[in-house]
C-alpha cells in the first residue's frame, strides 16, 4: 500500500482532514475507533515514553520502533509522524524518513527550529537561518518516494512567518505547517500567500492558537488538522480522578462493567484484541 499517496489523496479530498495525536498503543487502540488518521505527537512520545517534556529529549531509534508497533496494529491508518527538526543533523533526517517510510509512516513533520528546540507553542524557539532549513527540507525531499513531508516553520513575528511560509510553499513539500499561529487573521494571510499548497493547523489544549472547529478550519481554507494531545491531557485528568477515588474509598476498587459504566479487565481485552483481528479478513458467517 502507498501510505502516503493514500494520505495526499484524503488531504485534497473535500473538508479538513483530523489526526488525532496518540502517544502510546492504548491511546491508538482507543482513538482508532473514532478516526482513521493518527498523529504520532512528539509532545506525547517524549511524555509517554520518557516522562520528559518536549525539549529535545527524543531518540529517533525509539520513535521509528513505536511507528512500527502502530503500523503492526493499524495497518490502514494514516500515521503522520512528528520528527522534530530530523533530529539535527541532515543526514540522520534522511536515514530516518527513509527507515519511517519502508515500516509504513505516511508522513513526516519536519521543523525549522535549532536546539535546545521547545514544543511548538512554548516561548523561546530558536530557528534555524532559512536557507540552512531549507538544505535539509530538500535533502530530506529527495531521499523519499512516496512518504509525504510537511515543512514546519516555528517562526513567531509576522513578517518572517509569510516569508517562510512563501519559501516553503515554493518546495516540492507536501503541506505546510506554521505551528503556533495565534489568530484567525494570520490563518487568513498564511492562506494567501501558500497559495494551493496545503495548509495545516495545530491544535493543542492551552497553547496559543485559537480553538477552532473542523467546519471554520475548513472555511479558512485549512487542509489539515493535528490534534497533539487530546488523549494524552484525557488520560492525565482521568488518572488524576482514578488515584483521588482510590484514596478515599480506602484502596477498594470500583465496580466494573456495562452498569457500573467503569472499565474493567474484560472491556480492555475486548479493545486490545481488536489490534490482532485487523490482520485477518473478514470472513463470511458459515450458515447453520
Amino acid at each position: 500500500m502507498r501510505y502516503g499517496q493514500a494520505l495526499r489523496d484524503e488531504i485534497v479530498a473535500e473538508g479538513t482532514t483530523p489526526l488525532i495525536g496518540v502517544h502510546d498503543m492504548h491511546s491508538a487502540s482507543i482513538a482508532a475507533a473514532h478516526y482513521n488518521g493518527f498523529f504520532v505527537s512528539g509532545f506525547g512520545f517524549a511524555a509517554s515514553y520518557y516522562g520528559l517534556p518536549d525539549i529535545g529529549f527524543i531518540a529517533w531509534p525509539d520513535m521509528v520502533a513505536f511507528v512500527e508497533r502502530l503500523r503492526g496494529a493499524f495497518p490502514r491508518h494514516h500515521l503522520l509522524v512528528d520528527i522534530d527538526d530530523g533530529y539535527v543533523d541532515p543526514e540522520v533526517a534522511c536515514h530516518v524518513v527513509q527507515r519511517l517510510e519502508r515500516i509504513g509512516a505516511s508522513g513526516v513533520i519536519l521543523e525549522d527550529q535549532r536546539r535546545p528546540r521547545r514544543c511548538g507553542h512554548a516561548d523561546g524557539k530558536l530557528l534555524l537561518p532559512l536557507e540552512e532549513y531549507l538544505e535539509k527540507l530538500n535533502l530530506v525531499l529527495a531521499s523519499r518516494t512516496d512518504l509525504l513531508v510537511v515543512a514546519r516553520t516555528d517562526a513567531t513575528e509576522e513578517d518572517e512567518i509569510l516569508r517562510r511560509a512563501a519559501a516553503l510553499a515554493g518546495t516540492d513539500t507536501d503541506v505546510v505547517l506554521v505551528d503556533g499561529v495565534r489568530s484567525i487573521d494570520r490563518i487568513r494571510r498564511i492562506r494567501t500567500v501558500l497559495g494551493t499548497k496545503p495548509l495545516l493547523f495545530n491544535q493543542i489544549a492551552g497553547g496559543k492558537s485559537p480553538r477552532l472547529s473542523l467546519t471554520e478550519l475548513t472555511g479558512l481554507g485549512v487542509d489539515v488538522a493535528i490534534y497533539s494531545t487530546p488523549c494524552l491531557f484525557a488520560a492525565h485528568r482521568a488518572m488524576e480522578t482514578a488515584m483521588a477515588e482510590l484514596k478515599y474509598a480506602d484502596g477498594r476498587l470500583p465496580a466494573t462493567g456495562e452498569r457500573a459504566g467503569e472499565i474493567g479487565v474484560k472491556e480492555a481485552t475486548e479493545l486490545l484484541a481488536r489490534n490482532i483481528s485487523r490482520h485477518h479478513p473478514v470472513r463470511a458467517a458459515v450458515p447453520v
